[in-house]
């Protein structure tokens, strides 16, 4: 196995409050029956921790199966100015040569974390271990994001921003005596969680997260296969303590990463819409923590079979069938939401075409994502001719059934990837086509995107008709 010329594959430059690349607008248009076996990108969560804990362990860390989006790729290109090595060999296969807990140098430059919210936040976990100063920026999308509640705890453990700044650029002082602490999340978010995990592995004594609502438990499960002690209990009164004793030891581990169930939402969505359609996509997460869509889907009488169940590296994959099926409206509790956080935009574009209406509760964390996605997904469907609206932290939408979207609309996606494939897959069982400002942001979670759909049937095309010139190689 030789490792390619270029060691980490780079994404476009991205100036701090800049976006990635000029807009491409992007047409769906009304399909004919999907049909197709794909597999999806690798899960960004865990293709993140994967590189960040191989970074942080002794020796050498395998990885395949790492998602080669821009995000993830921001992540290599960050972990190698902190000093980590990092390899792309020929087959794909990724090798990170760790710099133990602790060990990562000052970087000469600013760290430019492009639009990636839990590359942002993880980082800083690791940072707070670490004393020396580093600059963070990010692009304009990333820059609006709160960063308040991961530094929250983070200051409790010693770290410090200057001028006590709480978004993108700022400067994050770490040091190398965190004292440990015990934090319960005042809202349920796996990378608050997550950072203050990573920032306990590098402080003395039992650091200990409180969450009352589960969240993605990935950070806990590949600390444990990468070494660390890590314990969780779940409390008489529901709540889960996930504590972890530091200063940790990491060994460097081969890690396969799973397909991303959120990338996996997109075609599913199609196929459960598009009148005839059957799909299968393989090898893809059902960790519990993330199948709260296919949950609902199910609810809804969605025709979605998990197949060749199986263990990978410590989480739970399978294969996943799916027909196209009659939809019915649910309400969907608001005690899901962190199991499927990411997938509500695609949600609430299948609910326009079930029957009847879909209530969507406890999506404010929406609010404070790429972009508002509460605001834009109901933009969104809005001028597409789907009635819906938000209540507080509730989405409402009236489906009109599989023939019931008029589409025709335009929709700003605001810089947003998950909003610009919901609805362009709306577009592909809307009576009009349907039309995104932007898709060039698409490449930070899902390169092959469009590829992938136009395989199973889906035509792409520029809004002035012409053919899309991203056609060939994908956004």
């Amino acid at each position: 196995m030789t490792a390619t010329s270029s060691p980490v594959p780079a994404p476009p430059a991205v100036a701090a409050g800049a976006h990635a690349a000029a807009p491409r607008p992007l047409r769906a248009h009304r399909a004919a029956a999907l049909s197709g076996t794909l597999d999806v990108p690798g899960d960004k969560s865990i293709s993140h921790r994967a590189l960040m804990f191989g970074a942080l362990a002794t020796g050498r860390t395998t990885i395949t199966g790492l998602l080669e989006g821009e995000d993830v790729l921001g992540t290599a290109r960050i972990l190698k100015q902190l000093g980590a090595g990092l390899d792309r060999h020929d087959d794909g296969t990724w090798e990170v040569r760790g710099r133990g807990v602790g060990g990562l140098t000052a970087p000469t430059d600013a760290l430019d974390f492009g639009n990636a919210g839990t590359g942002t936040r993880l980082m800083m976990g690791i940072l707070a271990g670490h004393a020396f100063a580093s600059a963070l920026a990010g692009d304009a999308s990333l820059s609006k994001r709160p960063m308040g509640r991961v530094l929250a705890p983070l200051r409790e453990m010693g770290a410090v921003t200057h001028d006590d700044a709480d978004r993108l650029p700022l400067t994050f002082q770490g040091r190398d005596d965190l004292v440990p602490i015990t934090y319960t999340l005042p809202v349920a978010s796996a990378q608050v969680k997550s950072a203050v995990l990573l920032a306990g592995l590098h402080a003395r004594g039992i650091t200990t997260v409180i969450e009352r609502e589960p969240t993605r438990d990935h950070t806990e499960r590949m600390l444990r296969y990468f070494g660390a002690e890590v314990r969780v209990d779940d409390a008489s009164d529901g709540a889960r303590h996930i504590a972890v004793t530091g200063p940790g030891a990491l060994s460097g581990r081969a890690v396969a990463v799973p397909g991303d169930p959120s990338s996996a939402a997109f075609p599913i969505a199609a196929a459960l819409c598009v009148p005839g359609s059957q799909i299968s996509v393989r090898n893809v997460l059902i960790n519990e923590t993330r199948t709260g869509l296919y949950t609902t889907l199910r609810e809804m009488g969605g025709a979605i079979a998990f197949e060749n169940e199986r263990e990978a590296g410590g989480e739970r994959v399978a294969d996943i069938t799916v027909k196209a099926s009659a939809l019915r409206g649910v309400t969907v509790p608001a005690e899901r939401a962190p199991t499927m956080i990411d997938e509500y935009p695609m949600l609430a574009v299948i609910a326009a075409c079930a029957e009847g209406e879909t209530v969507m509760h406890g999506l404010g964390e929406l609010k404070v994502k790429e972009s508002d996605r509460l605001a834009a997904t109901a933009a969104g469907l809005a001028a597409n001719g789907v009635a819906a609206r938000v209540e507080g932290d509730t989405l409402v939408v009236s489906g009109g059934g599989p023939d019931g979207i008029p589409g025709g609309g335009c929709v700003a996606t605001h810089l947003d990837h998950r909003i610009a494939m919901a609805f362009l897959v709306m577009g592909l069982f809307a009576r009009a086509p349907v039309d995104v400002d932007d898709a060039s942001m698409i490449a930070t979670s899902f390169p092959a995107f469009e590829p992938l759909m136009r395989a199973l049937g889906a035509t792409f095309t520029s809004p002035d008709g012409t053919a899309d010139p991203a056609a060939a190689g994908g956004a």
